[in-house]
């Protein structure tokens, strides 16, 4: 025999209750889910490997029966499954939140990036998670040998073997046990889930880590040559010429257009905003460049494409571009940006200080008496009205540059209600209380432009009002924004409110790249030395012109918009998408499988090549 009842007992007691918490946990997972494969197909993965992860350490047990070897053996045996049990459990979590499978990267920027994750990880434990971490931790030390115990109460025989066969069967075993992993690794075609969540969470962590990136050539060294690293501010011929006038850009924190009422007047959630967009040039339809705040607000003050994976520590070392707060200080302008977050997440004062703004006042410097928590990384946004005033109060006689960023709709939308109250909007809880934070930025942003009445500068001030991106509540199975490709997540808010020009609408679609291009015409100036990609809103815009969008996560998505059109690539892990979003603005009917495979071909290279370029800008 290979093992005796001791062993036996030993090895099962362990990979037993840990193979049916994974399996338990991924059905739990699956049921929420409609429209795929079956359930037992889904979990083929799972088996596969467990089976094969089983076989293996009953081969290392029948090899290594005592001494040393048997001792490593035990404690690898122990490390390894707490780890991929803790792996599952984790995936398992992840996927609750966020509606995305975990993979290698994501571990990798936690594990690199522990400072700024922690705070998000700490908000969704429970004391029902620490309890049952504590629980499998201490059944992994201990359970086993428990077990054992009870099973086998004689004297215990470790070398005891089947008479001539001591390294053909567990030879065996540890072919069959590659054979089983290896096909654990082939997806059972996870439909809408994808296949990474068809995948064993473990497996799909180890996969994703070996997986290279796909991407196309592009030259790199032409995309250096060609980035706005020279550029500057020359004031335009005629008339016009450069006023000299303020500039304030407010990004709503994770504020997806559908909810805001100049979007959808069925929902009253903005009735301040919904009156400034009737005096604002107001674009109908505005897209994010990356979901995520950092890729964002480079998107929007530096002009140029952020990085289109989770690697926005490196815009703390430097920004491939000259971004709108050097480029008017150039010009005699002050700069200043707010924020009611934290300073510590993402290097945001080397950020901020890389785009060029002479001042930075996070939430450490504001007094917090009197104000609530919005979420783990902020307080409610009116704590930026008393520093802001008193700034403005100091700098407001000359030309200024003022960026205020909310945080109050981010997750875990906390829904600030001693101040302004609360309201219903949705009979979900965590939507409503969404909706809630949203109808908080309201009254800040309605609060901030009148602070600038009642200092005198709204007048001569162009405002900028944008969302940073969207949210995501499960519409296409996803939470949050990082990872949210389709119009929950990439559609946002976008309005140019200037007291000297008349209101309009801007029907063409565009994207935080054209907000530079929009304030410098805005300003009477034009850019020299080179260029931005984005286009004025305020001159007639291209219908044709493609805009490019790309999720957080690295390898997960990609997406253009050409006019109506949209098209939606997953990298593989499930099927390319196409909608036609003049009919479909939820994005319900799937047009791709009535389009050749030479088209699907040309919008897929199509955003590759764009994803290689702008990540070739940030290349070292």
């Amino acid at each position: 025999m290979l093992l005796v009842r001791w062993d036996w007992a030993y090895v099962l007691a362990l990979l037993v209750p840990f193979a049916l918490l994974d399996l338990a946990s991924k059905a739990s997972r699956l049921a929420s889910l409609s429209g795929d494969a079956g359930m037992l197909a889904m979990l083929r993965s799972d088996l596969l490997f467990h089976l094969g992860y089983a076989l293996l350490w009953v081969g290392l047990f029948a090899v290594a029966r005592r001494g040393l070897a048997r001792l490593v053996v035990v404690v690898l045996f122990h490390a390894a499954t707490v780890l991929v049990a803790f792996v599952s459990l984790a995936a398992d979590r992840f996927y609750g939140i966020t509606g995305s499978a975990l993979d290698f990267g994501t571990i990798s920027f936690f594990l690199s990036s522990p400072e700024e994750v922690w705070t998000v990880v700490a908000s969704e434990v429970t004391p029902a998670m620490v309890a049952l971490l504590v629980a499998v931790l201490a059944y992994a030390v201990l359970g086993p040998w428990l077990v054992a115990r009870l099973v086998d109460r004689g004297p215990r025989d470790q070398t005891a073997s089947a008479p001539g066969a001591s390294w053909l069967g567990p030879v065996g075993l540890g072919l069959l046990a590659y054979a089983l992993v290896s096909l654990s690794v082939l997806p059972a075609g996870g439909g809408a889930a994808g296949d990474s969540l068809s995948r064993d969470a473990f497996v799909n962590v180890a996969l994703t880590g070996l997986e290279r990136s796909q991407t196309v050539a592009v030259d790199a060294r032409e995309v250096r040559e060609n980035l706005p690293l020279k550029t500057s501010l020359n004031e335009t011929a005629g008339e016009a010429g450069a006023k000299k006038r303020n500039v304030v850009v407010i990004s709503l924190e994770s504020t997806r257009a559908r909810s805001v009422t100049p979007y959808n007047p069925d929902i009253k959630t903005t009735p301040f905003l919904d009156e400034l967009s009737k005096e604002s040039i107001f674009a109908e339809r505005a897209y994010t460049v990356v979901p995520h705040t950092t890729n964002a607000l480079t998107a929007s003050l530096c002009g140029i494409d952020p990085p289109t994976r989770p690697d926005t520590d490196s815009l703390g070392d430097r920004i491939p571009a000259r971004c709108l707060p050097k480029l008017l200080g150039e010009q005699g302008y002050e700069s200043a940006f707010f924020q009611s977050a934290t300073e510590d997440f993402e290097r945001r004062p080397e950020v901020v200080k890389n785009m060029g703004f002479d001042g930075f006042y996070p939430l450490e410097d504001m007094d917090k008496k009197g104000f609530e928590k919005a979420n783990y990384f902020g307080y409610e946004d009116d704590i930026m009205l008393q520093p802001s005033k008193e700034w403005l109060q100091k700098n407001g006689d000359e030309p200024f540059f003022a960026a205020y960023n909310t945080i109050t709709p981010h997750h875990q939308y906390l829904a600030p209600g001693k101040r302004y109250g609360r309201e219903d909007f949705a009979e979900d809880d965590t939507v409503d209380r969404y909706q809630n934070s949203v109808r908080y930025m309201d009254f800040f942003v309605k609060n901030l432009i009148q602070q600038y009445k009642d200092l005198g500068l709204y007048e001569n001030t162009v405002f900028v009002i944008q969302g940073d991106h969207g949210e995501a509540f499960g519409e296409h199975g996803r939470f949050q924004h990082d990872n949210v490709i389709w119009n929950e997540g990439l559609r946002i808010p976008l309005m140019v409110l200037d007291p000297t020009r008349p209101a309009g609408r801007v029907e063409t679609p565009v994207n935080e790249l054209d907000i530079l291009p929009t304030v410098v015409d805005a300003l009477g100036y034009e850019v020299e030395g080179g260029s931005y990609p984005g286009r004025s809103l305020l001159e007639p815009l291209p219908k044709d012109r493609a805009l490019m969008a790309s999720c957080w996560y690295e390898n997960k998505c990609l997406a253009s918009v050409k006019g109506d059109e949209k098209y939606i690539y997953h990298f593989g892990s499930r099927p390319d998408e196409l909608y036609d979003l003049s009919k479909d603005p939820l994005e319900k009917n799937n047009l791709a499988g009535e389009r050749s495979s030479e088209d699907l071909r040309a919008r897929r290279e199509e955003v590759l090549e764009w994803r290689a370029r702008a990540d070739a800008a940030y290349a070292r």
